[in-house]
């Protein structure tokens, strides 16, 4: 029988009191993720099917920065984005600045499943969900006391009397995505990536998360991938087609080539990288550069696993 495997990721940044007091909510959050789009591979179904919903697991809970407890921007409001893409055909749907929608990825992966285009955004992009009946939730829905806290706290800052340095901390501090890699028992791949943005950012921002190549990418030739950490960094490398590029271009091992785009790469980066990856063979591969990330797997032949800190700090 052929293997099957997902992982999973919750975001990688900066660690922080908040994290470290919900260590063991992150965990669960995690393992509920992996195991929703497992029970799908393990019933035969897509890798498409399988990071949707695991996604989704995410999307709905508030500790991760999508959906629900999703960051909120300048204007104290939730804007979206989200990516889809299939590694059998090469096809991809995403949505950015997205409001009330309450599972973004879905909506992506009905923008690939159902229109002609890949990429909508905004208004059009709402109108299209209100039109095929996507669930939708008022502003309250998405708004949790520890982001309202998070934003009331950036806004002080920066618009106190040391504006360009307040600015600087605060972005410095928070930045979240979550995602999924998976390959079912047809030997198909699929990456999903969804956001709530930044803390504090301008109305209008497109995230990483809504560019297939950069959040989120899946290639059967090659391998599926999911990026997460410092959105701009991530857009500036391209992060998700260059870990397949290498890995074909190279002809490397998925494993060597995440090793080689993290090293050599991104060894100059001036910001948090981190992406989660997964090939034709089961392998599965996670990278990252930052104090933490909330990552996980499960596959034919290993068992479930999650964790937050760097190797050597889950080890102790």
């Amino acid at each position: 029988m052929n293997k099957i495997a997902i992982a999973v990721h919750g975001g990688a940044g900066p660690d922080s009191e908040h994290i470290k007091s919900n260590i063991e909510g992150y965990k669960k959050g995690l393992e509920e993720a992996i195991s929703k789009g497992y029970k799908i591979l393990e019933k035969g179904g897509s890798a498409v099917e399988a990071v949707e919903a695991a996604v989704k697991s995410l999307e709905d809970n508030p500790l991760f920065n999508a959906g629900k407890g999703s960051a909120l921007n300048s204007k104290a409001e939730v804007e979206m984005c989200s990516s889809i893409m299939s590694g059998k055909d090469l096809n991809s749907g995403a949505v950015a600045t997205v409001k009330n929608v309450k599972n973004p990825v879905s909506l992506a992966k009905a923008v690939m499943e159902e229109t002609k285009h890949i990429f909508l955004g905004g208004r059009g992009a709402m109108s299209f969900a209100e039109e095929i009946n996507i669930p939708m939730e008022p502003d309250s829905y998405f708004i949790t006391e520890y982001q309202y806290e998070t934003y009331e706290k950036a806004r002080k800052e920066a618009h106190g009397k040391q504006q360009p340095k307040a600015r600087a901390e605060v972005n410095e501090k928070m930045h979240g995505t979550v995602g999924a890699v998976a390959l079912d028992r047809n030997g198909n791949l699929a990456a999903a990536t969804s956001t709530g943005g930044t803390e504090y950012c301008k109305e209008g921002r497109v995230a990483d998360s809504a560019m297939t190549g950069i959040g989120s990418y899946a290639n059967n030739q090659t391998c599926a991938v999911s990026s997460t950490g410092e959105g701009e960094v991530i857009i500036q490398r391209v992060t998700a087609f260059q870990v397949s590029a290498i890995m074909e271009y190279m002809n490397l091992s998925l494993q060597d080539a995440s090793s080689y785009f993290m090293e050599e790469k991104c060894k100059d980066a001036k910001g948090d990288i981190g992406f989660i990856a997964v090939d034709t063979e089961g392998n599965v591969s996670i990278e990252f550069n930052s104090e933490r990330m909330h990552r996980g797997y499960k596959t034919s032949d290993k068992e479930m696993w999650v964790g937050i800190y760097p190797p050597e700090a889950e080890a102790e």
